[in-house]
Formats: structure tokens, sequence, C-alpha cells
């Protein structure tokens, strides 16, 4: 399965912007504040139209999709945290089985089953949103987009308002997602993150994609100095690296 991005302009956002993206991974997207992160995902998964190109999904255009049929596939999270109705979390997750409706009732209700037990939800399944703290809360829509069980994710910040722990699970839950054939597109500030967790990562500056490839070469020292304007370098120990910013 393949998820392409084709020479993608937004005025102001994106500037020919080419990723050929493949299930399996974990894609990383990186860079600072501004550089176009939200709107390559955005485009991605055709909630915003480009000016110029075209996104790709298994070789089809992404717009000849009916909006069922994308949205089985394409399963997507904003950053926003927010939710029009003050429903339980269950119910909230089970939104994301709507794609689903003629499936089996028993096929249903085990997939929002599974992204709840995933997500750490289940002392919560009855409780309002409105009660959540911000965690919880973006854990329980995360677990919506999981229960739609698509064929890719893409998740805007998926792991800034978890803690360590939350964050740590949530990667590696991706991880195996990505290892039973689904496409994982993240965008993540954390480089250390994305470092130790993405098979591949995306730096975007100024709307343009300046690095592709695997975390060490595309988020390699001369890479964040020149992006992100700081003098940088990676500290190892026992496989796992953590960046240390030079004064």
């Amino acid at each position: 399965m393949t998820l392409i991005a084709n020479e993608l302009t937004v005025e102001g956002r994106l500037q020919s912007a080419s990723a050929h993206l493949q299930a399996g991974q974990v894609t990383a997207i990186c860079g600072p504040n501004g550089a176009g992160k939200s709107s390559l995902l955005s485009v991605l998964a055709g909630l915003l139209n480009a000016d110029s190109g075209e996104v790709l999904l298994d070789g089809l255009p992404l717009s000849s999709l009916k909006p069922e049929l994308r949205a089985r596939k394409l399963g997507y999270l904003p950053q926003s945290a927010d939710v029009a109705w003050d429903v339980s979390v269950r119910n909230l997750v089970a939104l994301g089985r709507m794609p689903h409706r003629d499936a089996d009732a028993v096929a249903n209700a085990g997939a929002v089953d599974r992204a709840i037990e995933t997500l750490d939800l289940a002392r919560l399944t009855d409780r309002p949103m409105s009660r959540l703290s911000g965690g919880e809360k973006a854990r329980a829509l995360l677990a919506r987009v999981l229960a739609g069980e698509p064929e890719w994710i893409l998740a805007d910040e998926p792991l800034a308002a978890l803690d360590i722990a939350h964050q740590l699970a949530l990667i590696g839950h991706l991880r195996d997602c990505a290892g039973q054939g689904t496409g994982v597109v993240i965008v993540v500030h954390d480089l250390a993150l994305a470092m130790n967790h993405a098979h591949r990562v995306l730096v975007l500056d100024q709307g343009r994609i300046v690095a592709d490839g695997a975390a060490d070469i595309a988020l390699a020292e001369d890479m964040i100095s020149k992006v992100w304007g700081i003098q940088a370098r990676w500290s190892e120990r026992g496989g796992t690296y953590a960046l240390m910013a030079e004064r």
C-alpha cells in the first residue's frame, strides 16, 4: 500500500512537497513551528485541498474515492481535542466504526473494545468526555481512530498531551500497527522520539521537504543546526538516543 504526495503546493504553507510513503512503517514528520507539518498531513488525509499537485492512494487519486471508502482507509487525528457533544468515552470511541456500519455488530464491538484496551481507557469507558484530563481526552480521541482499523493512521502530534509512560506505550503500539502492515504517519516535535522510534523521517522547513530518509540521516546534527538553528549533538547509550543542546 502506498500514499504518495506529488508536488503539493498550498499557498503560504507548502511548496512542491513530494513524498512516497510506504505502509508498514512509522513515518515521522518533523520541523519547526510553521514549517507546514499539519498542512501536509491534512492534505494527505484529504481534508485540505492543495492549490496544485495531488495525493495518490494505491495509485488512485484520493479525490476520486467515495467519502466512506476514504474513511475506511484513512484514520485522521487532528491536533485539536475539541469534542462537540459530551458523550461517554465508549460512545466516542464507537464513532470510529461509522465507516463500518454494515459490519457485524460483534465485529464492531470487538474493534471498540480493542481500541479502549490499547489506550488504557477501560476504567473510563462510562465517563463523560468533559470529565477527562487533557491526556485522557487525547487517548480517547486516538482510540476512536484505532477503532476504525484504517489502513493508514495519520496523527497530528498524538504524543503531545501524554505522560512519558503513555507516550512510550502509544509509540510502541503504533510500531506494532506498522509491523502488521498499517501505514503510520505522525507529526512529532520531540526529535528524540522520532530518532528512537520512527522508521523514516520527513523534515519540513518553510513548506519544503528538506530531508527524507532514515532517522539518523534525516535528523543528522548538521540538519538540526540548519533547520532549527541550534547546535546540538546526539548522545547514544544502549541503542537509545538523547539530543543534547550545546551552549
